[in-house]
């Protein structure tokens, strides 16, 4: 049976705190697994206005209305308001969701931090950010993670590398059509990739006369094209888990229709033989509905 691994990226304070007991809870009735990425770290989205001068962010947010799905107090958090810490002051929350039985991992240490400067920095910022976030982690669990999904799918070779000597299994960092390798200039790289594989509600929404009664519809046409390959979902706690929460429970019920069940990533990768898996150079490019370049599944690296 073809599975859809629902990957749900965390990437707030307000998100941590309402959206992620919401989708436990719808998780919960569909009977449906998934994988919880936590940013653990200080909530600093307010600055994030940086980013209107990236081509097409101004676009993206007209569409998807940020301000109505993030709340305003989430918007000035790390500039007129103070960043709360996330991991420290949702701990207990953190822990109850791997309790439930989810799998849980890391998205970042700081998300607004990551996602605006990760591309362009070198091996010492990018292992500060991460190892942070993996001593958070510990810190919370009581044992180390086991994946990684990059905030923002933003990533840099310094940040592939790393996974593989912080000790994660595998990786969701960045967008392709199937489960690879990474590589650099032809040799391997950090661990192997889940990329999410279907466009996010918030690319669809405000596009081809999408909203949010009916965004639910595109991602079904494109599952029930290709039912028999596993598919990698990314939503987020802050949109999924609040306002999109009846579009996304009217998803899972198509999907459900179409044949698919859920699981977490981690279950997807143990089904894999991880030395059969084609190597892929790492790349950036661009994904429709979303502004800037991002990671990407390259070229196939020859045999």
């Amino acid at each position: 049976m073809p599975r859809i691994a629902l990957k749900i990226d965390v990437d707030t304070w307000r998100g941590t705190r309402e959206g992620v007991p919401a989708l436990l809870a719808l998780l919960g009735r569909h009977q449906a697994r998934a994988t919880f990425l936590f940013s653990l770290g200080p909530d600093r989205t307010g600055l994030a206005i940086r980013r209107v001068f990236r081509p097409g962010f101004l676009s993206k947010v007209s569409r998807t209305s940020v301000l109505e799905h993030y709340g305003l107090r989430t918007l000035l958090h790390g500039t007129l308001l103070p960043a709360p810490d996330i991991g420290r002051r949702c701990a207990t929350l953190l822990r109850e969701v791997a309790a439930a039985g989810f799998e849980t991992g890391i998205h970042c240490w700081d998300h607004t931090n990551w996602q605006d400067h990760v591309a362009t920095r070198d091996a010492v910022w990018t292992a500060r950010a991460m190892r942070a976030a993996v001593e958070r982690y510990h810190e919370i669990f009581g044992r180390a993670p086991r994946t990684h999904g990059a905030a923002g799918w933003q990533m840099n070779p310094h940040a592939y590398h790393l996974e593989r000597e912080l000790g994660f299994d595998y990786a969701s960092d960045g967008r392709g059509s199937h489960p690879y390798q990474p590589a650099l200039d032809g040799r391997p790289i950090g661990v192997p990739q889940l990329p999410t594989t279907l466009p996010t509600f918030d690319e669809l929404i405000g596009l081809d006369g999408l909203d949010a009664g009916n965004v639910e519809t595109r991602l079904l046409a494109l599952t029930a094209a290709k039912p028999e390959r596993d598919q990698v979902f990314t939503l987020h706690a802050e949109l999924e888990g609040m306002k999109l929460a009846p579009a996304f429970e009217r998803l899972l019920r198509g999907w459900r229709d179409q044949g698919f069940s859920f699981a977490t990533t981690a279950e997807c990768f143990a089904a894999l033989d991880p030395a059969r898996l084609p190597l892929h150079e790492i790349a950036t490019g661009s994904v429709p509905g979303r502004s800037g370049t991002l990671a990407v599944q390259g070229e196939p690296v020859p045999a």
